[in-house]
């Protein structure tokens, strides 16, 4: 069983940032230029666009809306690329984790009691 921190690094980030990616490149970014704001590879843009990474689980419409809005600020100079792993996180709070792990099948009664470090926001407990 993989330990609620790691399935936010390999599931949750990676889909906020194919969200972000796909949201900047339908504002009409190209492809460099997320990679250069986002601070990845243009090949992992093109992962991320594709679904090749970030496509484990699908957010919730009120996620997408934050990656959105967060997408259209930093298009409009309104947010700057060092504000990305701030609100990345932020957004990520707002997911819960219950619907992350119904998602990969995973059973959070599996989960160890005191295994609350990536869960201890109370809009990430397992509702």
């Amino acid at each position: 069983m993989k330990p609620p921190c790691e399935i936010v690094v390999w599931y949750v980030i990676p889909a906020i940032r194919s969200e972000l990616a796909k949201d900047l490149l339908a504002l009409g970014m190209k492809q460099k230029d997320v990679s250069e704001l986002m601070d990845i590879t243009q090949p992992a843009v093109s992962q991320y666009i594709t679904d090749k990474r970030g496509s484990g689980i699908e957010l919730s419409p009120n996620v997408k809306e934050m990656v959105k809005e967060l997408a259209v600020q930093l298009r409009n100079g309104e947010a700057k690329k060092t504000e990305i792993i701030g609100r990345t996180c932020s957004i990520c709070k707002h997911i819960k984790i219950g619907d992350v792990l119904k998602q990969l099948n995973i059973d959070k009664n599996d989960l160890d009691e005191d295994c609350q470090g990536c869960l201890g926001s109370e809009v990430t407990e397992c509702k």
